[in-house]
């Protein structure tokens, strides 16, 4: 029995060892690897001081009327994201993408994630980037959210919301949100640098899997996602969203502003009846207009030409 006994802990404490060994050299590769792909991939935009960070905009094209980008929760590289479709947009619009704080090329910074404090910091950021309003608002997922405050709060600077399969207020009644368990391992995974163990991961990300992206944009992606996964900025917002979404739920609604909404069928996110709340939203506005396409979450990669030409139309009228 003592001999059974001790070949347990054995066994025990060689798995640890073993363990300890995996992540230690994960680590120590993910680091070394990134500071190479740090130094290979320079901000394609500007870096801007805002609140004690740098934060990065990216902007193109000379056209009248600027269409501003804002990325969903945990898209790790938004400048490239939304490539396929500000690509198709900025030979007639001036395009801009502002990446906030833990995303692509800008900082992770000790910062609130309140919605009110995220909205200026992109507008700060907008500004020094000499991307001045008033914008046309493309929001995807939880930065609807931002899209629709940025609208209750300075009507004058939103000329339109588009909504990439957007959120609004109630999505977060019904939306399920990652466990605390989940969100622990996820990070441990993404910041040892074991997620660089499973390719399978980053290349089934829709930027990757719709292929509108060059090859070295992919790689460019590649070596975003993976310093640019579960950010401490990410959590926050995490934490935060459904008290933000409470508050902009609290506020009137800008019915006033012209808003379209490219809609997923949800499955991606879980939420079956995304479409009913949705086209229900955009029913009770001025100039409401709606549009279902039967992709991904990601609806901006895998219709980058269909949404760039109803866009365009929507803000011609």
């Amino acid at each position: 029995m003592r001999k059974m006994k001790r070949i347990f802990k054995i066994i025990i404490l060689s798995i640890i060892i073993l363990f300890v060994v995996i992540i230690s050299g994960s680590w120590f590769y993910h680091s070394t690897v990134m500071k190479k792909e740090i130094a290979s991939t320079p901000a394609p935009g500007v870096l801007v001081d805002v609140n004690g960070h740098q934060m990065h905009v990216y902007a193109e094209g000379d056209g009248e009327q600027t269409i501003v980008f804002l990325s969903g929760a945990g898209t790790s590289a938004p400048t490239l994201d939304f490539k396929p479709l500000w690509s198709e947009l900025s030979p007639k619009y001036t395009i801009a993408v502002v990446e906030k704080a833990g995303y692509g090329w800008s900082d992770t910074a000790d910062v609130s994630r309140e919605i009110d404090d995220i909205l200026e910091e992109s507008r700060t950021a907008l500004r020094l980037a000499d991307v001045q309003p008033p914008y046309v608002l493309v929001a995807h997922s939880m930065s609807g959210l931002e899209a629709i405050r940025w609208a209750q709060k300075y009507p004058e600077e939103v000329l339109a919301i588009i909504g990439l399969d957007p959120a609004i207020p109630v999505v977060y009644e019904v939306m399920p949100l990652p466990s605390l368990p989940t969100k622990l391992a996820a990070t441990v995974f993404a910041r040892t640098g074991l997620i660089r163990l499973v390719p399978s991961i980053v290349n089934s990300s829709a930027a990757i899997e719709s292929g509108y992206l060059s090859e070295e944009d992919m790689t460019t992606y590649r070596s975003l996602f993976y310093r640019r996964t579960l950010t401490s900025n990410m959590l926050e917002e995490t934490k935060q969203v459904q008290a933000n979404a409470e508050k902009v739920g609290q506020a009137e609604m800008p019915i006033e502003v012209p808003m379209y909404f490219f809609i997923s069928d949800g499955k991606e996110i879980g939420i079956t009846n995304l479409r009913e709340m949705l086209s229900n939203y955009s029913g009770q506005l001025d100039r409401g207009q709606f549009l279902y396409l039967d992709v991904g979450h990601y609806v901006h990669a895998w219709e980058p030409e269909i949404i760039a030409n109803e866009i365009d139309t929507f803000l011609m009228r």
